[in-house]
């Protein structure tokens, strides 16, 4: 529901408006008048051309695109177990079939970013129904598009999840009994299958990225209206929302709505730019902040589905994270790009090659890496059993390293430390820790110092240092007691550094943390 604004308002709104035209005129009669000897009539055509010009570059409408790409999209319905529905799904007062805006199911790669942003950030779908109590199956509604004359079409993942039936609906009328050919939570896409046809119309994803200002058209069924087409711009590229490992999303402000999960986004030569799939709603409508899944990304995703009916991801087997500023300045880097190497897990590809902790991955085969994320982006769309030429920076120098990805596991196993020993801790004052060797902690391994208090004032509260941390290292050097630590402190200070480099055991990640090292 919107609020109007007051007349007052609206009154003075116009008014200002008035006024900024206003003094437009004034400008424009003030320099009419600058001088007996202006040529006006060559600026006239010039501004005439200009703006000729820049109204060739602008279409008048989109009503020949629609019309030639509205055909290939196509209303998602799905009918969900009760069971596989969240908690929240409750019957009204009366028995009735509300709307209801569903957060992300459990396991998908949208939980941890609604976790962390709450009910700002919403999914353009599916569009739940309520249903009355005792009933075995709730009904969702998306969106999705043909992507061949067969009917193969593209969808969202969390559109089709746990589907015990889906059915499509064609911009016709028409419905069809379609199939789940494949899924994949970490990019949010599944490819469904409608049979019995070959000549339904359908689209293209784009060969080329779209630029910022872009224009875009997105076509969906928002509130399950179907068919309903909106407007606008690519207003960034390159969006991390903490949904997943790979997030590269397009972001548009073109209107999307619940409903609209799944649905394209066209360029105005009717390619598909992106899938539709999140959006940014304090109020739970479209305010103009969608994102989309990226067409080149997809095309990977649904190339994999279509042939096995499931994606495999390339893996270099290492635990990674951003360079800082801190970090990129305790290892003398000139600045802060690329991946360090928290840990490179056991037998991995990336051990088997020799990667060592604290190398930072600057490019692969020579494409520069701009962060952590970007890293895993790049390995995880690249094929299995690939070879590949890592660039390194180790200990300073750089270096080249040659290694053939593996598999990524479709779990990671995971350790955590349980700290119910009966040592005896010594304290590491000057960063407000107290600590007690790994050996002498029950669940912590054998190597290193494990956390068992913190100073909340202290420099290492203010890093994020928590009870049950294992330190591991410090500038580079192992630890097995607070003396290591103390030690490697005051021989970084002698050394003229500013920060050492930690690196930390933090639950089931290893991760490097650069530290101020201040009076220590």
């Amino acid at each position: 529901m919107t609020q109007n604004n007051p007349p007052k308002k609206g009154f003075e709104l116009s008014a200002r408006k008035l006024t900024l035209l206003a003094s437009v005129a004034a400008v424009g009669a003030a320099l009419m008048i600058a001088g007996p000897n202006t040529d006006w009539s060559h600026a006239f055509n010039t501004s005439t051309v200009n703006a000729a010009d820049a109204m060739t570059q602008h279409p008048a409408g989109f009503a020949d695109l629609v019309t030639k790409v509205k055909p290939a999209v196509i209303s998602v319905r799905v009918k969900i177990p009760a069971s596989a529905a969240p908690a929240m799904m409750q019957d009204d007062e009366n028995g009735g079939d509300n709307q209801q805006d569903i957060p992300a199911q459990p396991g998908s790669p949208f939980e941890k970013f609604f976790q962390q942003f709450g009910d700002q950030f919403g999914q353009g779908g599916p569009r739940m129904r309520r249903m009355p109590q005792g009933r075995e199956t709730i009904t969702g509604e998306g969106s999705g598009f043909f992507i061949s004359a067969d009917g193969y079409a593209v969808t969202n993942n969390h559109v089709v999840d746990h589907a015990k039936s889906v059915q499509v609906t064609t911009d016709d009328g028409t419905i069809y009994t379609a199939k789940v050919i494949g899924t994949d939570a970490k990019t949010d896409l599944a490819l469904i299958k409608v049979d019995g046809k070959s000549d339904f119309p359908f689209v293209t994803f784009a060969s080329n990225p779209p630029k910022v200002g872009d224009w875009v058209v997105a076509v969906g069924n928002p509130f399950g209206l179907g068919g309903t087409v909106t407007a606008g711009i690519v207003s960034a590229r390159g969006r991390d929302i903490g949904a997943g490992p790979y997030d590269d999303y397009v972001q548009i402000d073109a209107p999307i709505n619940k409903g609209n999960s799944g649905g394209p986004a066209f360029d105005v030569d009717g390619n598909v730019i992106g899938v539709n799939t999140a959006i940014f709603s304090p109020s739970g409508g479209s305010v103009g902040i969608g994102f989309d899944i990226p067409a080149d990304t997809a095309k990977m995703v649904v190339a994999q589905l279509r042939k096995d009916g499931r994606v495999t991801r390339g893996w270099i087997g290492v635990q990674i994270q951003p360079v800082t500023a801190g970090i990129a300045d305790s290892l003398g880097l000139k600045s802060a790009q690329g991946a360090m190497v928290d840990e490179p897990q056991q037998d991995s590809p990336a051990a088997k090659a020799g990667i060592e902790s604290g190398d930072v991955i600057t490019a692969v085969n020579g494409t520069p890496v701009k962060d952590a994320r970007d890293l895993a982006r790049t390995i995880g769309m690249m094929a299995p059993d690939a070879s590949v030429k890592l660039d390194i920076i180790r200990n300073g120098q750089p270096k080249t390293i040659s290694l053939t990805l593996g598999t990524m596991p479709t779990e990671q196993r995971q350790a955590k430390a349980d700290i119910g020993g009966s040592s005896q801790p010594s304290g590491v004052p000057h960063l407000g820790l107290q600590v007690a060797p790994a050996s002498q902690v029950a669940g912590s391994g054998d190597k290193g110092v494990v956390i068992t208090a913190v100073d909340p004032d202290g420099p290492a509260a203010e890093q994020g240092f928590q009870t049950g941390n294992v330190i591991l290292d410090v500038g580079g050097k192992a630890v097995t007691n607070a003396g290591d630590i103390r030690q490697a402190l005051t021989d970084a200070k002698a050394q003229g550094k500013h920060q050492v480099l930690m690196r930390v055991k933090m639950g089931d990640a290893t991760r490097f943390v650069a530290l101020p090292l201040g009076n220590a």
